[in-house]
């Protein structure tokens, strides 16, 4: 590992992750985020082959092998994104030449206006970039992304559309889509031009009127009469019932309510993420470990699979949440993330070195009722790993 100064890092880190076996042998990680970016450099040497071909990113494994998908996947920002955050740990500047050179494979994302997901894939790999240099050319792309997103912005009913329309739906709305809501606030801040904050707002504002039950838990896919704003249907894509509480879902929420309390500091926002938060911390069905099975109201047996990008997401927003929070609340999301970050750096999730085609984390799920990447790595759950890391790494600063 070039330029490493982590001796007071991996005292505080292995102590808060104490699952995490130290390793003694000679040239091997002797901490979390040394590993993480050992494990990178073998996932970047598989991907490598591919790099020059302009469409493909790592996502996952398939029949034992690296699966790659097009960038226009909904997933193609995480891996450049992930690498922004290799650079940001290492120093090494070779990671930052990977990192621009996977990030502006995403150029034409731009002007897609056929996907929500464009705040995950321009926000985290451009956004990030925009961390470690400055970059007009990256605002640029922010901000005409943000047009495009904004397309997708139906005035009458409130929301910003996420799926087109089709034969069960007319105007889809999932809960992921409070994640895109991070580029409008970007564009903002670059451009000065407050359409972008306002539809960010508003989306939000409906989505906290309409998507959340008596308990907090939020439903999956709400469909509006973009005309009337009328709610015609509240169902579930991914979860294991309309009426249930998908966990990936739940953190989505969680991060995105913490996400909308730190751009506008309006605590409505506040009060729905710590709702969010009480939620998922206090469910009877988490287990011990913390780490959530794919739905929070799947029957347990012991084959339920678990989610390891659920528990990376929520613990990520929990740490932010716990900087806003006050001192009980504060120790208790900050506990929770704790303990999911240290079974997550476990032996069971954490991938050994030269492992997993290079990825980080195992047994996460996709979507189990479209018997989708089920019980696999995932290119976000090892991004919202890192990015809890390095959250636990600088509150501990």
């Amino acid at each position: 590992m070039k330029n490493f100064t982590l001796a007071a890092l991996v005292l505080s880190f292995l102590f808060c992750c104490k699952e995490t076996p130290k390793k003694t042998e000679e040239n091997k990680p002797q901490s979390v985020l040394e590993h993480v970016v050992a494990q990178h450099e073998v996932l970047f040497k598989k991907a490598l082959p591919h790099i020059a071909t302009p469409k493909l990113m790592p996502k996952s494994i398939t029949d034992d092998k690296l699966r790659l998908v097009d960038i226009y996947e909904w997933t193609s920002g995480f891996y450049p994104s992930s690498l922004w955050y290799i650079y940001g740990i290492s120093k090494d500047e070779k990671w930052k030449e990977r990192a621009i050179r996977y990030t502006e494979k995403l150029d034409t994302i731009q002007y897609w206006e056929g996907n929500h997901d464009v705040g995950f894939m321009i926000g985290c790999s451009y956004g990030n970039g925009l961390k470690y240099m400055k970059s007009k050319s990256y605002e640029k792309v922010i901000v005409q992304t943000a047009k495009s997103l904004s397309a997708r912005f139906r005035p009458k009913a409130g929301v910003l559309q996420s799926w087109e329309a089709n034969k069960r739906w007319q105007c889809p709305v999932i809960i992921d889509n409070m994640m895109n809501l991070e580029l409008l606030f970007e564009a903002t801040k670059i451009s000065g031009d407050s359409t972008f904050y306002d539809i960010a707002v508003t989306h939000a504002n409906t989505t906290m009127k309409n998507h959340f039950r008596a308990d907090n838990s939020s439903f999956h896919v709400l469909d509006y009469d973009k005309e009337t704003g009328e709610v015609l249907q509240r169902n579930t894509a991914q979860g294991y019932a309309d009426a249930s509480a998908w966990s990936r879902g739940q953190s989505w929420g969680l991060y995105g309510y913490t996400v909308m309390f730190r751009e506008t500091g309006n605590k409505i926002y506040l009060e729905q993420a710590q709702k969010i938060a009480d939620f998922i911390m206090n469910h009877p069905n988490l287990p011990d470990d913390k780490i959530p099975y794919w739905d929070y109201d799947a029957p347990i047996t012991p084959d339920t699979k678990r989610d390891a990008s659920a528990a990376a997401i929520a613990a990520s927003a929990l740490y932010e949440l716990s900087t806003f929070s006050t001192d009980t609340k504060k120790a208790a999301y900050q506990s929770l993330a704790d303990k999911m970050l240290a079974t997550l750096s476990s032996d069971n999730y954490l991938a050994e070195v030269g492992t997993n085609e290079g990825l980080l984390l195992k047994h996460s799920v996709g979507s189990i009722p479209h018997n989708s990447e089920i019980d696999v790595p995932l290119n976000y759950a090892d991004y919202y790993f890192i990015e809890a890391l390095m959250r636990k790494e600088n509150m501990g600063k």
